[in-house]
């Protein structure tokens, strides 16, 4: 006899989770490359939905973002690398 499955578990990654690895795997990434990316992997996110977990992980402070690039926050390291690559 089968028994049903009373719990079952979702193995899948949330939202936050494929933004953070697309972010990840691009080093340096637009709302645009963030989205082909997902794309890429078969994970498709609206405009509105990737832009409410971009703003949740800014202010999570997971991630950064300047000139419209995203990039996952260092890690007690100099940003300095970072700031002269988009000299103002």
């Amino acid at each position: 006899m089968i028994q049903p499955v009373l719990n079952a578990v979702y193995s899948g990654m949330d939202t936050r989770g494929w933004v953070l690895k697309a972010i990840e795997s691009l080093r340096f990434a637009s709302e645009k490359d963030i989205v082909r990316w997902l794309d890429e992997e078969g994970e498709s996110l609206s405009k509105d939905e990737l832009q409410r977990t971009l703003e949740r992980l800014l202010k999570e402070g997971q991630l950064e973002l300047k000139n419209d690039l995203f990039r996952l926050k260092a890690k007690n390291t100099n940003s300095g690398a970072f700031d002269q690559l988009f000299k103002d």
